[in-house]
């Protein structure tokens, strides 16, 4: 494959990415088309507006917007001078982003004056006045700027050569170690926690996922997937820029447009989740798009809806495997991986990680047999102004506690059970959740299926499915429980069911499912399908 990058920060990988590939292009997006040499260019310029307008090495800097070529230029810049990026949620309310604001101690913010429904000016004027007055500085990268904000680009003060050596000087006296991206996890049962991420760790972490998915020089990956995301911004575009590919960006996410995306940037590589992959399948313009350029990629989520994204053409896709505080993937399987071992497993450990699989006692458990997961190596030190938690989130061996179920194989391939936290303890034999919404989700019918532990006086816990029938079809209670019982251990079969729609399901600001919400929303009276 590729050999790996010799930079170890982002302002050397840009300079280094310039000098391999100035002439291939690196973003493309709201109608504009960067080339490495452009987009070093920018960066270099932009960084330079940072530094007149007082920003110094240190500073945290929020980034919030959609999908667009300033999102990537403005992280690229922040980080080039040794600065943090606050990659904020572009879907946060008021009262979220007002948080988010205040806990990473953001000082400047880059951003869009709205995103789709959300008035982020407006946003900011509601705030208390203390977290106004902790921003030094708003840059606005629209034309038309609510007062007081600063212009993305000052087209009367051009930099000087003086000031691209400053920049670059800034750059060079960059640690590897310095952390360069702070994230936040998505808080769906507590509030949101910050994740710092180091430059090499995420330039490493990040050629070693596009090694796993065979991505070269010239692939084109289309990007729907939020930036702001761990997904986005530390595994897709880290993924795609150490290999010298091209990010063609859509700003939010829409399937016909995505369809036409792909087709007219010959895009080569996938990133999506179950949900984004399944609106793409059946959306009726399919058919009628050439997306056969589409072979590569990443996605994650039950074997049937990975087998969903091969069977929507990328043959190649790998499952990944991940948190945010592992630089957005530990484990990911190979595009030279057979298909069955790539829609069933995670795939083995990313290079310089390692793993335990750990019972309830504390024991390293033998392949085969399901234990919590845990992984040490390119993950962060813990969570930012948070040590108690930080403590408690790793082992007595320095292995982070991911509090997600799994086993491995006996060569070393990891296949993940679910959380667990959401183990279920029915008649005193632990359910995993995911074996029984593998089975569900395999019926024609259905969309998406959710199980979750119900509270029961006689057994401790009942086991109970929430599932979303695909459009236009229709089965009963009793055909899902037949239908699980052909192929669930009888201890297995939900004993409680309820029927939704997609929109009911409680989620978080980032989409995600609220799982932890589930059985009190859709349960509260039960519903007994015995």
């Amino acid at each position: 494959m590729s050999n790996s990058p010799n930079s170890r920060t982002l302002p050397r990988l840009m300079r280094e990415l310039e000098t391999l590939y100035g002439d291939l292009e690196a973003v493309v997006g709201r109608g504009e088309r960067l080339t490495y040499r452009d987009l070093l260019e920018q960066v270099e310029t932009f960084a330079a507006r940072l530094t007149v307008i007082g920003v110094k090495p240190g500073d945290k800097v929020g980034v919030l917007m959609g999908n667009r070529p300033e999102w990537i230029v403005s992280a690229l810049a922040i980080a080039s001078l040794g600065c943090v990026v606050v990659s904020l949620n572009s879907w946060a309310t008021t009262r979220e982003l007002s948080y988010l604001l205040v806990n990473s101690e953001t000082q400047y913010l880059v951003a869009t004056r709205s995103y789709l429904r959300r008035d982020y000016a407006a946003a900011l004027n509601e705030m208390d006045p203390e977290v106004r007055s902790q921003l030094k500085a708003v840059i606005g990268v629209d034309e038309d700027l609510p007062e007081a904000w600063l212009p993305f680009i000052d087209s009367k003060s051009k930099p000087d050569a003086a000031a691209i050596e400053a920049v670059r000087a800034a750059g060079d006296a960059v640690d590897e170690k310095a952390i360069a991206f702070q994230l936040y996890t998505s808080g769906s049962t507590s509030a949101p926690k910050g994740v710092q991420l180091s430059h090499e760790h995420l330039i490493v972490n990040g050629w070693h996922i596009g090694e796993r998915q065979g991505v070269i020089a010239g692939d084109r990956l289309w990007l729907a997937v939020s930036l702001f995301w761990a997904l986005g911004c530390v595994n897709s575009m880290m993924n795609l820029l150490t290999h010298g590919g091209c990010i063609v960006l859509q700003e939010s996410f829409d399937a016909a447009e995505a369809l036409r995306l792909i087709e007219q940037e010959r895009c080569t590589v996938f990133y999506g989740t179950p949900n984004i992959a399944q609106a793409l399948f059946d959306h009726p313009d399919r058919e009628r798009r050439d997306t056969r350029s589409l072979i590569k990629g990443g996605t994650l989520g039950s074997p049937e809806q990975i087998q969903r994204v091969i069977e929507f053409g990328v043959t190649q896709v790998c499952n990944i495997y991940g948190l945010t505080e592992t630089y957005g993937n530990s484990h990911v399987t190979s595009y030279k991986d057979e298909e069955n071992l790539r829609v069933m497993s995670c795939g083995q450990p990313l290079p310089g990680v390692e793993q335990r699989i750990v019972g309830a006692d504390g024991r390293d458990l033998p392949s085969g047999e399901i234990g919590e997961i845990r992984v040490k190596g390119r993950v962060c030190d813990g969570y930012y102004k948070n040590e108690e938690l930080s403590k408690a989130s790793f082992d007595e061996q320095g292995f982070f506690r991911t509090g997600d179920l799994g086993f491995v194989d006996i060569n070393g391939y990891l296949f993940y059970r679910g959380r667990l936290k959401e183990l279920i303890k029915s008649g005193g034999i632990n359910v995993s959740p995911a074996d029984v919404e593998a089975v569900l989700s395999s019926h024609p019918s259905v969309y998406l299926a959710y199980v979750v532990g119900v509270p029961d006086a006689v057994k401790d816990e009942e086991i109970g499915a929430i599932v979303v029938l695909k459009d236009g079809t229709t089965v009963t209670h009793d055909d899902l429980v037949q239908y699980c019982k052909q192929n669930l251990a009888a201890y297995k079969v939900p004993r409680k069911l309820r029927f939704v729609s997609e929109s009911e399901l409680p989620t978080t600001t980032t989409g995600k499912v609220q799982k932890n919400r589930l059985a009190s929303t859709f349960f509260t009276e039960g519903a007994d399908i015995s």
